[in-house]
């Protein structure tokens, strides 16, 4: 059966509930830049070169579910993610969050599959941002073979919750040394010889898992 045959991640649409705060934030805290408007009621917000990769479009004041922030025991969007360029970046970022009175989510962590440092915190709608790097690339004609990992704290972040900024929540932790535990009794340890054991720039040891 044919598929599509898409290049990458274009863009998403958020409905916010108040567009100039949310304006605000992805603008002063993330960094993204303004390209257009249309009317007061829906802005496209770039990061790179393509006009945007990030619009939001205001709710109506009237909606019946004005104040239903995103929940995440239902189907739907966990997080989207911004790429940053080192480690360092990643603890000024964590800076700036704080600066702003952010709510940080989880991170400092390095997840197992795709190796890629994270860290997750909230914007003013609820919804979960995630600023990343180290992300291990694939192209068309490298050789990569689709891997199951264990589901447990090293498939969620290699440090183990030692580089997260903010405590990590206890539900998290119940269910990942609890996964793992069964692992570990079981002689088995996910997939952790197919993950590249990178330096962090210098970075203490820790263990972080945000999948």
């Amino acid at each position: 059966m044919n598929s599509l045959r898409p290049k990458r991640l274009g863009h998403m649409v958020l409905m916010v509930r108040d567009i100039q705060k949310s304006t605000q934030f992805y603008t002063e805290v993330l960094g993204l830049k303004v390209s257009d408007w249309i009317g007061d009621q829906m802005v496209f917000l770039r990061a790179g070169t393509d006009h945007h990769d990030l619009a939001l479009s205001q709710l109506p004041k009237d909606s019946p579910d004005f104040d239903d922030l995103p929940r995440y025991s239902r189907p739907g969007l966990e997080h989207f993610s911004y790429l940053i360029d080192s480690y360092e970046e990643m603890e000024r970022s964590v800076k700036v969050l704080q600066e702003h009175g952010v709510e940080i989510v989880r991170g400092i962590g390095r997840h197992g599959p795709g190796n890629n440092l994270f860290l997750v915190f909230k914007d003013p709608d609820g919804n979960n941002v995630e600023v990343y790097c180290d992300m291990t690339q694939i192209g068309e004609r490298d050789p990569h073979e689709a891997q199951v990992w264990e589901r447990n704290i090293e498939s969620f972040d290699q440090y183990r919750f030692a580089r997260f900024v903010v405590p990590p929540p206890a539900h998290l932790v119940a269910q990942k040394t609890q996964v793992s535990g069964a692992s570990d009794s079981s002689g088995s340890s996910g997939k952790s010889d197919a993950v590249d054991k990178r330096s962090d720039g210098g970075a203490g040891n820790g263990a972080d898992n945000s999948n």
